[in-house]
């Protein structure tokens, strides 16, 4: 215990801030108080030093057996999951072959017209999107898938196919796609007289093709060709339209409406057909009802967004994708297995 002499030497001290005491009348006064350091016990010292080797000393085995442990159990929850995702690829894969068996159109319009009977819709414009690959005959292929599809639409009933390619390449050659499709609808209907009128373009391409008669019973089907430059660039180009229309006193600022640059954006796929008067009656949506998207996965590649606000889409390949190595090609049981979903989907539109 602090004796009370020293308690009120220490606190007249501080008082007067330290002037009435030297330091080494501070140093005396609390040295009486202090233990010596001589006879302060080592045990504790040693035990303290000890039980800190004790807690940083490692425990190789006990190590070792863990990460072995853990490599273990990932390896079998890794072979676990590998057999289920091939076993899943392969009953996808034997499906879809069944469904390829089964349901197969062998060109007769009557059997793809008896596939799509009992469906409580049918889109009314169908867009897809394909993909040029690498090979040699890519661009052939590519034609000849468009073609099937547009054998396959007309025979269902569809009456508008969009088709999507990033580069443009069917474009630079509409001629000789017309050709392809007027053969193909040929190896379906027969006579040019069974055959529905087709009408081919594209956006600032001229119009391929006869309008349909008003007294025509055999349907037509009309064929838009799009590509990365409908999108993006479209929109920038419309953009600097508006902004130097504005500039000039042309257009009022107050003029530019969200209805303005969609009805601005919609004539851009219509254009053609609008310009030519044996067309003029042809009614378009500009919108499609369904995309269907022929890849293992769903990747829209640039597709202009306004074309697609209210579009139901479906990815068709990506089930048996990397099994079959047939994941992204134009087949018909993945063609009717989007109209499936289009005809069962509920069509909210934000509600």
């Amino acid at each position: 215990m602090v004796s009370q002499r020293d308690r009120d030497l220490l606190r007249d001290d501080i008082r007067q801030r330290g002037s009435k005491l030297s330091k080494a009348d501070r140093e005396h006064l609390l040295n009486n108080y202090l233990p010596n350091p001589a006879e302060l016990p080592t045990r504790s010292r040693a035990s303290t030093a000890t039980s800190e080797r004790r807690k940083t000393r490692k425990k190789p085995i006990r190590s070792f057996i863990k990460s072995r442990l853990h490599h273990f159990v990932y390896a079998v929850t890794h072979i676990i999951f590998g057999i289920i995702v091939r076993l899943l690829q392969a009953y996808h894969a034997v499906v879809d072959r069944v469904f390829a068996i089964v349901y197969h159109h062998h060109r007769t319009p009557e059997l793809i017209r008896k596939d799509v009977r009992g469906l409580k819709r049918l889109p009314q414009h169908l867009s897809t999107i394909l993909t040029l690959r690498k090979e040699d005959d890519a661009l052939a292929v590519l034609m000849d898938e468009v073609a099937e599809l547009a054998a396959w639409s007309s025979c269902a009933g569809i009456p508008q196919l969009s088709i999507y390619e990033k580069t443009g390449v069917l474009k630079s050659c509409l001629p000789a796609l017309h050709q392809i499709i007027t053969t193909k609808l040929a190896s379906y209907y027969g006579t040019p007289s069974q055959q529905p009128s087709l009408q081919l373009y594209a956006p600032h391409h001229p119009v391929h093709g006869k309008p349909a008669t008003p007294d025509s019973e055999t349907g037509s089907l009309t064929i838009l060709l799009l590509s990365s430059t409908d999108g993006r660039e479209t929109l920038v180009d419309l953009t600097k339209t508006l902004a130097e229309m504005s500039q000039n006193g042309k257009l009022s600022p107050d003029d530019i409406t969200p209805e303005l640059v969609d009805a601005e954006i919609s004539e851009i796929t219509t254009q053609p057909l609008a310009a030519d008067p044996a067309f003029s009656e042809t009614v378009l949506k500009p919108e499609p009802d369904l995309l269907l998207v022929f890849g293992p996965f769903l990747k829209l590649d640039g597709y202009p967004p306004w074309q697609i606000r209210l579009t139901e889409m479906y990815c068709t390949g990506s089930r048996s994708h990397g099994l079959n190595g047939d994941g992204e090609a134009v087949e018909y049981q993945g063609y009717m297995r989007g109209l499936w979903h289009f005809a069962g989907a509920q069509m909210r539109f934000g509600r």
